[in-house]
């Protein structure tokens, strides 16, 4: 899988001209939204296919500031996936510098468009296996 890059906007900053914290979660939602395109099932294609996925959960872990015109790396991984819930961990690194810059993971479920729990494994399991296949190793 290609690693999502973002660069730091001038309006993501703040008056120190630090990246404000809330920018992270917008970015690991960008580089999610690349990853699930990247293996044939975006958001989009999910959708019309009646499932959703909503953010059921959000952590971050902070550990060096990124400024304006910072290049950031941003590698998801599956960190966990049962079929019916699914949890992605995101590594951000500058790319300038190669500080680590955050740790952080989101958690998802499945739903249908009436808000009922999900099944992927069940009925939708091509979609299931594309997950599953990519559930990093020490978590299988």
């Amino acid at each position: 899988m290609k690693d999502y890059i973002h660069k730091v906007h001038y309006y993501e900053t703040d008056k120190m001209g630090v990246t404000h914290h809330s920018n992270y979660v917008r970015w690991m939602e960008e580089a999610r939204v690349d990853f699930l395109d990247q293996i044939g099932y975006g958001y989009a294609k999910m959708e019309s296919e009646g499932i959703i996925s909503p953010v059921i959960g959000i952590e971050c872990e902070y550990k060096r500031t990124t400024t304006f015109d910072d290049e950031i790396c941003i590698r998801p991984e599956i960190e966990s996936y049962n079929g019916i819930k699914l949890e992605i961990r995101y590594t951000m690194t500058n790319v300038q510098t190669g500080d680590f810059v955050l740790k952080g993971k989101s958690k998802h479920c499945f739903l249908t468009k009436e808000g009922k729990p999900l099944s992927l494994r069940k009925q939708f399991p091509e979609v299931d296996e594309a997950l599953r296949a990519l559930i990093c190793e020490e978590e299988q």
